[in-house]
């Protein structure tokens, strides 16, 4: 886990490149001791207005989030990591895929433990999860995705980000991007 993946194509299930189709079904999901395993990531990049002396990091940043597919409330993309990929191309599709970015990994924030509501029983009798996230500098903001119809992205000051994420264990990530980012900025 380098952090230095990326794609920029995604595979169909029959293995066709088709760069606007987003994988659906849990055929080829990780599960593991009763969780489904998910990545994903916090997308983010540097603000053009940021003032240059600044060094507080939710000052000198915007992240990217979504909206849900099935109700109110913002969020971080993320999804099923599947068999056939590494957990850090299962980030950067995800972010493909649910958001419409790309970029560099720069950092594993770490594993977040979930109680997925509309995955109950899916597999995971439960519904337990497990988000393997990262912190994803965008390079690349496109114009269309796969998702593009089911979801909604927008731009956040790190503190709106704060605000506005639907799920306690986001802030959580959040707040540990955060934190990541302030360490390497001072480095």
């Amino acid at each position: 886990m380098d952090g230095s993946a990326g794609i920029s194509r995604v595979a169909s299930s029959n293995g066709d490149l088709n760069p606007l189709v987003a994988r659906t079904g849990r055929h080829q999901q990780r599960y593991q001791h009763g969780y489904r395993l998910v990545a994903g990531c916090v997308p983010y990049r540097y603000r053009s207005n940021a003032v240059s002396n600044c060094t507080d990091i939710r000052q000198m940043i915007e992240v990217l989030m979504v909206t849900t597919q099935g109700g109110p409330g913002l969020l971080f993309p993320k999804g099923g990591w599947e068999t056939d990929e590494s957990v850090e191309e299962a980030a950067c599709r995800e972010a493909y895929e649910e958001a419409g970015v790309r970029g560099d990994l720069k950092g594993f924030l770490g594993t977040w433990d979930f109680k997925s509501k509309r995955q109950q029983g899916d597999c995971s009798p439960d519904g337990l999860c497990r988000a393997y996230m990262y912190a994803l500098v965008v390079t690349e903001e496109l114009d269309s995705w796969p998702e593009q119809y089911a979801r909604q992205r927008q731009w956040f000051t790190a503190t709106e980000a704060l605000e506005n994420c639907r799920y306690e264990w986001m802030q959580r990530v959040l707040d540990q991007c955060i934190a990541y980012l302030s360490n390497s900025n001072n480095s």
